[in-house]
């Protein structure tokens, strides 16, 4: 018999990485944890909190949705655990407020962290009220319907990043940068060694050293054939 692939379904069983290493990304933030893998993960620019001064790291509850519809969001609360965070990801370009103060009372309540969309979100003040951290594409005051068929804990793709359910979101002020599940202990070290790295050279220019020197930039500009020159030297050109 010939099986065809479920079109919309909610997998209600994910994996997720290990809570302490979950927990431990959080303070090396977004742009140290893309630098520490390698320059991947990062969502891009578009993707912006709504309040500043949060940082959050979680496991991906994954939402893909209709533009304009937010059922499937109601179905992925219900699949929520602490220390969750819900990634939702409209078909198309959706300025639309998916969520709301109640909807994100609902997702405090189960100890969801965050909630991180390339759709939009309405409320804000509200939301920045309650404490609860959004990161998202759009806001807009634009309600949605509830009748359209999605998917919860599937693949997504979040502007450009792949995201699977139980893979870990990383965010702050700077955006949100996506961990890969498997990768999750491996990139735990290499931020910590980032950082170590960052403190070390914080403690130089502390101590008057500067950047051209301590990072050996001199031969690069000399290489690339940047010349030095007096003003005069210049205007004489």
């Amino acid at each position: 018999m010939t099986r065809f692939p479920v079109a919309h379904v909610v997998v209600t069983d994910i994996a997720r990485a290990d809570p302490a290493i979950v927990d431990a990304l959080a303070q090396y933030g977004s742009a140290t944890v893309h630098e520490a893998m390698g320059r991947i993960g990062y969502a891009g620019p578009r993707i912006r909190p709504i309040q500043q001064d949060a940082a959050i790291s979680g496991s991906a509850i994954t939402v893909r949705v209709a533009p304009g519809d937010n059922l499937m969001v109601h179905a992925a609360i219900e699949q929520a655990q602490s220390g969750d965070v819900i990634v939702v990801v409209p078909v198309t370009d959706a300025p639309f407020g998916f969520i709301g103060e109640l909807m994100a009372t609902q997702m405090q309540v189960r100890g969801v962290r965050a909630y991180v969309t390339s759709g939009g979100v309405r409320d804000t003040q509200e939301l920045r009220r309650m404490g609860f951290p959004v990161w998202t594409a759009h806001v807009s005051a634009q309600g949605t319907v509830k009748d359209t068929a999605g998917s919860v804990n599937i693949s997504v793709v979040l502007d450009g990043v792949v995201v699977h359910p139980g893979d870990i979101v990383v965010a702050d002020d700077d955006g949100v940068t996506i961990v890969p599940r498997a990768l999750a202990a491996a990139t735990l070290e290499a931020s910590r060694a980032r950082a170590a790295k960052e403190a070390a050279g914080r403690a130089r220019y502390a101590a008057g050293e500067i950047s051209m020197d301590l990072n050996g930039l001199r031969p690069v500009i000399a290489d690339l054939g940047v010349r030095y020159m007096s003003q005069a030297e210049y205007d004489d050109e």
